[in-house]
């Protein structure tokens, strides 16, 4: 009678074949994330922009006039003939885009306002101000 030796075992071929379907799947994983990062990143700027816009308009409210420049943060700032108080914070930290090398864009003459932020994949330009070529989500004063 003869016996047969066995070994127990996956084959080089199927573990190729294993690993690579591991491979495929998260690589399709990962483009699936992207877009969802990327949304989020966008739903952030767009709250980002009403949070600056509602401290400007509380600044308005106190000063008569919009700020010129946002730095850090919004605070009162006395002036000649102006009623806001220095030591009124309207916001204590302005946001700042998500991405590192990504800002958002301010303008103001005191009167008007404008502000601005670039979307991730958005193809329409909805700004119409001098907010630059890469705007695609404004808000202004009312």
């Amino acid at each position: 009678m003869k016996i047969k030796n066995r070994i127990k075992g996956f084959t080089l071929i199927e573990l190729l074949v294993v690993i690579s379907i591991i491979g495929i799947l998260v690589g399709l994983s990962i483009f699936g994330l992207q877009s969802a990062r990327e949304s989020s990143r966008n739903s952030n700027r767009k709250a980002d922009l009403e949070l600056i816009r509602s401290g400007i308009e509380i600044y308005k409210a106190d000063c008569g006039s919009y700020p010129v420049a946002l730095g850090s943060s919004l605070e009162g700032s006395q002036t000649s003939g102006n009623t806001c108080l220095t030591s009124t914070t309207y916001i204590a930290e302005v946001p700042t885009d998500p991405l590192p090398l990504r800002t958002y864009y301010y303008s103001s003459d005191g009167l008007t306002y404008e502000l601005c932020a670039a979307l991730e994949d958005d193809g329409t330009d909805t700004c119409s101000g001098s907010c630059g070529e890469t705007c695609t989500y404004q808000v202004v004063n009312p």
